[in-house]
Parts: C-alpha cells; sequence; structure tokens
C-alpha cells in the first residue's frame, strides 16, 4: 500500500510539472499581445508593489498558519497553502488576458494583474479550508487548478460590463467576489468529499497549534487594510484603510463579547476566525461608507460568525452531511454575503446587487460540487487530519538525514 501511494504521488507530481512548463510557455506571447501599460508614476507603482507584498504576506503566513490549527496536519496546511498560491498566480495572469480582451488594459507586467491574481489566490485558500485535512496534496492542486478559471469567470460576470451593467454591482474589496465565492464553492465540493466516518471524527488541535493559527490570524488582522485599500482610488485610500480597521476593531470586540455570551467561556477558535469577520463585511462597502458605519459592520459580522461556529456549523454539518474544517462558511460565507447585502443602500439599482450576489452564490455551489465530485476520484486520504501519509515525520528528521544525537554542537 505504501509503494502504491508513493508511485501516485510521484505520477501526480510529473503531471503538475509538466503543467507548470505549459503554463510558463503559455504566457510568454501575452507580453506581446497584451502589452499595453496604464501610465503611472512611480509612486503609485512603489504603492502598489507595497500594497501586493503586504497581501502575500496574508496568503503564505496569514492564511498558512491560521490552517495550522489541527494538531498533526501542520506540514500539509503550509505545504497545500504555498502549492495552491504558486500555481494560482500564474494560472490566473494567464486566463484572464483572454478572458478579458484588451478591454482590461492590464498585462502581465502590470502590478494591477498581481493584486488581481493575488484575490484569486485569496479565494482558492478559502475553498480550500473547507475539505482541509480530508484530500491528499495533488487534490488540493486540481482544485487550484480548476477553481481558479471559475473565479476568473465568475469576476467577470460581475464586473465586465458583458453581464451585469459596468458600475452597477458594488463590491469594491471582494466581499462577494473573493470571499463569499470561496466560502460556498467550498461548501460545494465538502458534500462530495466527506466520507460518512470524517462527519463522526474530532479534528484535534493543541495549544501549540492554536497559538500558531492566532499568529496567523494576527498577520491577517495586520494586513487586511492593504488587501481592501488595494485597488481603490487614490484619494479614498486613507477612508478605506481606517474603515476596514475599525470594522476589524468592532469584529474583535463583537467576537469577545457573543464567545462568552453562546458558550459561556472564551473559545480560542472564535477569537482567531470571527475576529476577522469585520474584514470580510467591510470590504463591499469599504471606500463608500463613513468610519461609524464601518464599526458596527465589523461588530454586526462579528456576531454572525460566532453564531456560525457555535449554533449554525453543527447544524448544517448534520444537515448536509460535508464537515467544513476552517468553518469558512461562518467566517467568509455569511459576512461575505452580509457586506455584499450591506451596498444594498449605496447602489443606484439595487435589483443587480441582489442578483450579483445570489448569482455569485449559486455558481459557487454547483462549481464546488462538480470540482468536488472531479477530486473524489482521485480517492480518499487513508488518515484524514493527519501529515504522516505524505510527509517523512520524525522528532529528529533533518534537511539532510543526520542523526540528531550525531550531530556536533556548533561552538
Amino acid at each position: 500500500m505504501a509503494e502504491k501511494k508513493q508511485n501516485s504521488m510521484k505520477t501526480w507530481a510529473a503531471v503538475f510539472l509538466i503543467i507548470s512548463i505549459v503554463m510558463g510557455i503559455a504566457m510568454i506571447p501575452q507580453l506581446n499581445k497584451y502589452g499595453k501599460e496604464n501610465v503611472m508614476v512611480s509612486t503609485e507603482n512603489e504603492f502598489m508593489y507595497e500594497k501586493s507584498i503586504h497581501i502575500m504576506v496574508m496568503l503564505l503566513m496569514g492564511f498558512g498558519f491560521l490552517m495550522v490549527f489541527i494538531k498533526k496536519y501542520g506540514y500539509t496546511s503550509i505545504t497545500a497553502t504555498y502549492l495552491v498560491v504558486a500555481l494560482s498566480l500564474p494560472l490566473y495572469m494567464l486566463i484572464r488576458p483572454y478572458l478579458w480582451g484588451s478591454v482590461a488594459n492590464i498585462s502581465i507586467t502590470n502590478i494591477s494583474m498581481l493584486l488581481y491574481a493575488e484575490f484569486a489566490a485569496a479565494s482558492l485558500l478559502i475553498a480550500i479550508g473547507g475539505p482541509l485535512g480530508r484530500v491528499n496534496t495533488s487534490q488540493y492542486l486540481l482544485i487550484g487548478l480548476l477553481f481558479t478559471p471559475l473565479y476568473a469567470i465568475n469576476e467577470w460576470f460581475l464586473f465586465s460590463g458583458e453581464v451585469i451593467p459596468s458600475g452597477a454591482f458594488l463590491d469594491t474589496a471582494g466581499s462577494v467576489m473573493i470571499h463569499a465565492f470561496g466560502a460556498y464553492f467550498a461548501f460545494g465540493m465538502i458534500m462530495l468529499l466527506t466520507a460518512k466516518k470524517e462527519t463522526e471524527m474530532s479534528v484535534e488541535s493543541s495549544r501549540t497549534s492554536n497559538e500558531f493559527a492566532m499568529l496567523g490570524s494576527a498577520a491577517l488582522w495586520i494586513f487586511w487594510p492593504s488587501f481592501c485599500s488595494a485597488l481603490v482610488a487614490v484619494d479614498k485610500i486613507p477612508l478605506a484603510a481606517i474603515n476596514t480597521v475599525l470594522a476589524l476593531c468592532g469584529a474583535t470586540l463583537s467576537t469577545y463579547a457573543f464567545t462568552i455570551l453562546i458558550r459561556g467561556k472564551i473559545e480560542i477558535g472564535d477569537i482567531a476566525n470571527a475576529s476577522l469577520a469585520g474584514g470580510v463585511a467591510i470590504g463591499a462597502t469599504v471606500a463608500d461608507v463613513t468610519p461609524g458605519w464601518a464599526m458596527l459592520i465589523g461588530l454586526i459580522a462579528g456576531a454572525i460568525s460566532v453564531v456560525g461556529y457555535a449554533i449554525i456549523q453543527p447544524r448544517l454539518q448534520k444537515a448536509t452531511g460535508g464537515v467544513d474544517t476552517c468553518g469558512v462558511h461562518n467566517l467568509h460565507g455569511m459576512p461575505g454575503v452580509f457586506g455584499g447585502l450591506v451596498a444594498f443602500g449605496l447602489v443606484k439599482f439595487p435589483l443587480w446587487q441582489l442578483t450579483g450576489t445570489i448569482l455569485s452564490v449559486i455558481f459557487a455551489v454547483v462549481m464546488g460540487i462538480v470540482v468536488g465530485f472531479i477530486a473524489s476520484r482521485l480517492g480518499r486520504k487513508e488518515t484524514p487530519y493527519d501529515d504522516e501519509e505524505e510527509f517523512g515525520i520524525s522528532e529528529y528528521t533533518l534537511p539532510f538525514d543526520f542523526p540528531h544525537k550525531n550531530m556536533e554542537r556548533c561552538n
């Protein structure tokens, strides 16, 4: 069985190596075909570059460490984060110019393209949080390969002007497009990627794994203002940053209150996750509301998230048979939809806002079911929530297999 597993891992490693080479070759003609650049002064380029690096910290360190709360699954959580980001960024940059054509006027050498690709990677990381721990590394990559073009299609649907009139749908920092789409995509997948025995298993964490998760949460909290203000008009950047911080403050305070009111004690999982719900919900209207409203939106989002983790998730799991490992529906799904609904009072045509929100959620669930079915054909993880099946796990393992006890102390 072990040899069969290793052969399968080698096969999929070779497959994704070939896919990576093909992507690189396919991107070569893009610079010539879509080479027009928006004229930006050096300070604007520097500003956007800084935001892109902040978001990269969120992707690799924030999301990565937030998902290491599973006691024996830290290696896979971090590795899967690296892999799906590394796959999604170039894949999105390959797809977008062909999907949008010259209308987008963004080439692969524009920092804006990198920012859009990072948003796609963020939505993908949300999506894999649903089945986290129950699929193999190759399945995470397959999900990323299928998710990224579907995300790009949904983005085109909402913002290209071809389906919903341009400017009729307000979602400045992706409450619906990034967060809700990724969460409801996960909701669709987990119904196909949860075995019956897994619904009865507990997802074990430890004091140490939860402390690392809090480190990831802190990284997300710190850099979320950069995420929300990355593509807003320059004159609205201060408002967007302040609104994001205040929404996060509101969610954090609300989380503290509701976790005690509902559970009787503070649940560290609520603090690590629901405290971020304000950043999710404020995304749609981050540049269009006043700071007071931003904090109120965060307070409500934090309450929604805690109620989701404590009350809704167990009932939803029983009803659907799907296990949402990271509770992405509670952190990104419901707060994301709430953020999209808040925009109703700020758009000229609320019906288009409602249409975009509903259709985006439906599209995410349906495509999640399809991708979940495809991924499930690759088999099941024999030991859920454990690294050992794919990683060499040893207390003293070092990069060059030197026995720890024989290593000389460095003087």
